[in-house]
């Protein structure tokens, strides 16, 4: 298999790179193993922001709003309780959250050389001949 060979002037070189079958020309027989593949990445790369604030971390409410007997009303201890206008959350993110995802080794490893093997036969690789840098 043989892709576009270019120097690091950008000029095209005239002997085209060699890539190996083994990456670069396997059979993509699993397009859902890909896609998991894919999803994995974004799942892994997700940062959990979604927090709210339960009853105990909501402010105020440290007083009694009534008395307990004698008024006819439901029993209430404070004006956070979960059921009142400006309560906590019950059951809401706590941002300790765990999304990540564990795709098994071997499969990874078929899901990138498929990656690989498509971006190939799409023409979306190339390879660069020499590259220095002035610190060496």
């Amino acid at each position: 298999m043989a892709t576009p060979t270019y120097s690091a002037s950008g000029a095209k070189a005239t002997t085209p790179a060699k890539l190996s079958k083994d990456v670069f020309g396997v059979e993509v027989k699993n397009h859902q193993l890909l896609k998991q593949a894919y999803e994995t990445y974004l799942a892994n790369g997700r940062d959990n922001l979604a927090v709210v604030k339960t009853r105990g971390l909501v402010r105020g409410g440290g007083k009694k709003p009534w008395k307990q007997k004698g008024t006819g009303r439901a029993r209430f201890g404070s004006t956070r309780n979960p059921i009142w206008r400006g309560g906590g959350i019950v059951f809401g993110p706590t941002g300790e959250e765990n999304c990540s995802v564990k795709l098994p080794t071997a499969s990874k490893r078929v899901a990138l050389r498929q990656a690989l093997t498509l971006a190939n036969e799409a023409g979306k690789i190339s390879v660069i001949e020499k590259l220095s840098s002035k610190e060496g």
